[in-house]
């Protein structure tokens, strides 16, 4: 084993799952995965040496069995996995797992947690051999030009990369026969989403506002904590249970593509949005709360860290799942959740929730603070009672007889007994104990030392372990209760379509109609946001066919609504492909593969680029990765930047994504103030603008679209409204004025610059520089032609 790399290997099949093993595909394809799982959350990446290619998932949540890596590796397939050498009890528990498979055993390679430094791995990217990059870049024009390609507010993500480019070059992979000097190329970086997953960022779930943290309000826990603020995910968690909210949270991080999946979540919608089972939603709800986590709670009571509260929580969890399922049972079997409840929540429940009332006496343990068994459950429990009860003067006998065994320096000693270490002879600490040295006793063990007292183990207290055992731990495992993940998942899946469903019976939502088929169709939609926020909402209708009208251009002057209407879309389509109803008169969406937005936000990481840079970035994102299935949001293109400079790369980038074919074309939606841009003939046939009106002069904003292109910005009467000095608007509008009535004035831009320059070659320092006659000869007939023309 290597001082900076450890391996695990073994002689595989290199396609262990699909059962394909031979030398010819080992030397043609080699897929190298690094991974890191921490705090729940789970970063990789991964490189394919056959194209030379590297992908990375951006972080996102797996739960403590790391099933979305089971996933991963099931379809990525990797010869080997990178990963650190100081990871998590879950990854731990995991690479041992896929060790016992037979079937599929990668290498394993393990790191030392310095090589997953995010500083360090950003470097290491910098310094990456990229064959399509020329040469004299810079470092900052790299960093400019990667933050396009990978994501650069992934952290995990990140340092995986760091650790998997260490491996590339340590390995030399598709370099061996070349010169040391010579890296391990890639030439493309591809963002990877599991297969039937919406491809979704963080800056677009930032930006259309489907998750929003904040600090906590309360003093006490503002350094501490923070809450959902006004968000998509806040509004529609209305979950009563953690199991519930959790399993939510993974529904949005995770928009899917099945649409079976989506159905059978719909149907539980529906069902609980119509008022006549209003009734059974409330109940339902209601035994929701009492559903604690019961894995946890086993694992406590597997440690003998077992409280009341505990086993009230237990019966209370295991009672209520018998009530909801037998609550569930009553409805229409004819949707699937409900039949799935029904059978897979077995009789055993009736069983395991008298066994424990019956054996526990609350009533003892809440009295006495500890855990109280019923007497008469079972003879061998009463014994091993009856013995706890008389044992504490049977070790007040067995501590005499140890005293008179020991040193007559010990005056007192007793015998105590600790769960799961057992029965230890403590005495106290003699002054002339000072070192560790000076605990030794002859013929007893020496276990550890605490508040100044000693503790041992002799042959009589080996003795009673052997005779009593852990009595408290064989009094409280008394109950064998097999945690059946999939009760809790069933019970969770209930609990968030009746979130979603009450969610939808109170803001007035609509069941969308989920297709295959290329195409966006929203009637009357609001944001869902925004109308909670707002007396009046004005709703719009959205329309995106499968080979017409993916493009649209949306003007309008600015606070006219351009913005909300790119998000109501982009927020609409999201609560579709959770399974959620809309808020729409009527909806068709067509699945989606992915949402890119162009869009800024708050929490938009710069790594110290400019705002058009960040603009370039998400747009190439959008450019590079869309395809005929993808939903492209673009906001404002080109701000922070020449407005030529920004309007040519906004018209290149509509006219590169017409120039494909209808299918290819994705739904795309910008908004801009580029009005400039409808002359160049680029642009769709229909163009719309959000409707505005002028009284007097006041500007009044109707925010709804119609057919058409917006005639002017109104920037005057919009700085009136933002409330800017009267005087400085009024001087706006002057300039404005005599832009419009002196258009020749341009074309003398010439001269005039010739004039500026003429002053500027002055030398004032030259002492023969006749400065009357250079005013009166050369600089003022030039100044008075240029006046003349004027």
């Amino acid at each position: 084993m290597a001082a900076q790399e450890s391996s695990t290997n073994s002689a595989r099949g290199v396609f262990g799952i699909t059962g394909i093993d031979t030398d010819e595909e080992e030397e043609s394809s080699l897929v190298l995965l690094s991974v890191l799982s921490q705090h729940g959350r789970l970063g990789l990446c991964f490189y394919d040496n056959k194209d030379s290619s590297l992908h990375y998932m951006l972080d996102t949540s797996d739960d403590h069995e790391l099933h979305l890596l089971a996933r991963v590796l099931q379809e990525v397939n990797p010869h080997v996995i990178i990963t650190s050498a100081k990871q998590e009890h879950c990854m731990t528990r995991f690479l041992q797992q896929l060790g016992s498979n037979p079937d599929y055993k990668p290498e394993i390679v393990t790191y030392p947690y310095v090589d997953f430094d995010l500083k360090v791995s950003k470097q290491r990217l910098l310094s990456a051999h990229l064959p399509f990059l020329p040469v004299s870049i810079s470092e900052r024009e790299k960093m400019a030009y990667l933050s396009s390609c990978i994501s650069f507010d992934s952290p995990l993500m990140l340092r995986t990369v760091g650790a998997l480019l260490k491996c590339l070059d340590r390995r030399r992979v598709g370099v061996e026969l070349e010169d040391s000097s010579v890296g391990v190329p890639i030439l493309q970086f591809h963002a990877y989403t599991l297969k039937g997953i919406i491809c979704i960022d963080h800056d677009t779930y930032s930006v259309l506002q489907i998750f929003k943290s904040e600090l906590h309000p309360s003093v006490y826990k503002l350094h501490s904590g923070e809450k959902e603020g006004l968000s998509l995910y806040g509004i529609l968690n209305r979950c009563k249970c953690k199991f519930g909210s959790r399993l939510l949270r993974q529904w949005f991080l995770r928009p899917t593509q099945d649409l079976a999946v989506l159905h059978r979540r719909q149907e539980v919608i529906r069902f609980f949005a119509s008022p006549q089972n209003s009734d059974a939603l409330s109940t339902l709800q209601s035994l929701l709360r009492n559903i604690s986590n019961i894995p946890m709670l086993l694992r406590r009571m597997s440690l003998s860290h077992t409280r009341v509260s505990n086993w009230q929580s237990l019966y209370k969890t295991v009672y209520s799942a018998v009530c909801i399922r037998d609550k569930v049972r009553n409805l229409p079997q004819s949707i699937q959740l409900f039949r799935d409840i029904s059978e897979g929540l077995s009789d055993d429940l009736n069983y395991i929730a008298s066994l424990i009332n019956r054996i526990v006496d609350f009533e003892a343990s809440i009295a006495e603070n500890r855990f109280t068994i019923r007497a008469n459950v079972h003879p061998a429990i009463d014994e091993k009672k009856r013995k706890m009860m008389g044992l504490s003067d049977f070790l007040t006998d067995v501590a005499r007889r140890e005293l008179e065994q020991l040193d007559t320096r010990v005056t007192s000693c007793c015998v105590i007994y600790i769960p799961l270490i057992g029965f230890l002879l403590s005495l106290p600490r003699l002054p002339s104990m000072v070192e560790k040295e000076d605990f030794e006793i002859q013929g007893l063990d020496f276990m550890f030392l605490s508040e100044d007292r000693l503790h041992y183990r002799s042959q009589r207290t080996k003795e009673l372990d052997s005779l009593l055992g852990d009595l408290h731990c064989d009094i409280r495992v008394i109950v064998l209760i097999a945690s059946d993940v999939k009760v809790l998942d069933l019970i969770a899946e209930l609990d968030c379509l009746m979130a979603m469903s009450s969610a939808s019976q109170e803001y007035g939502y609509t069941s969308p109609k989920l297709t295959n088929h290329k195409r966006i169709t929203v009637m009357e939609a609001r944001h869902p946001l925004l109308e909670l926020c707002s007396p009046v909402f004005v709703p719009n209708s959205f329309r995106s066919l499968d080979s017409q009208g993916r493009v649209k251009v949306i003007t309008g002057p600015n606070s006219s609504g351009k913005s909300i209407y790119l998000k109501q879309v982009g927020l609409i389509v999201f609560m579709a492909l959770i399974g959620s109803d809309v808020p729409a008169k009527e909806a068709e969406v067509g699945l989606v593969d992915g949402i890119y937005t162009r869009m800024q936000s708050r929490e938009s990481v710069s790594v110290g680029l400019s705002t058009f840079m960040i603009d370039l970035n998400q747009m190439a994102q959008a450019l590079n990765s869309s395809t005929g299935n993808s939903l492209v949001l673009i906001d404002e293109f080109g701000k922070g930047t020449n407005t030529v400079d920004g309007l040519s790369l906004l018209a290149a980038s509509i006219s590169h994504w017409l120039k494909k074919a209808a299918v290819d074309v994705p739904h795309v939606l910008i908004a801009t103030n580029f009005h400039s841009l409808l002359q160049l003939g680029l642009l769709p046939s229909s163009v719309q603008t959000l409707e505005t009106a002028v009284d007097g002069d006041e500007l009044v904003f109707l925010y709804q679209l119609k057919e058409g292109i917006c005639q002017s910005s109104y920037a005057a009467n919009i700085a009136t409204l933002a409330g800017l000095p009267p005087s400085l608007v009024q001087r706006g509008v002057e300039v404005k004025m005599c832009k419009h009535t002196a258009p020749q004035m341009h074309v003398h831009i010439d001269e005039c610059r010739f004039v500026v320059e003429k002053f500027l070659s002055l030398d004032l320092d030259d002492k023969d520089l006749d400065l009357q006659r250079f005013l009166k000869e050369e600089l003022l007939p030039s100044a008075g032609e240029l006046l003349n023309h004027t």
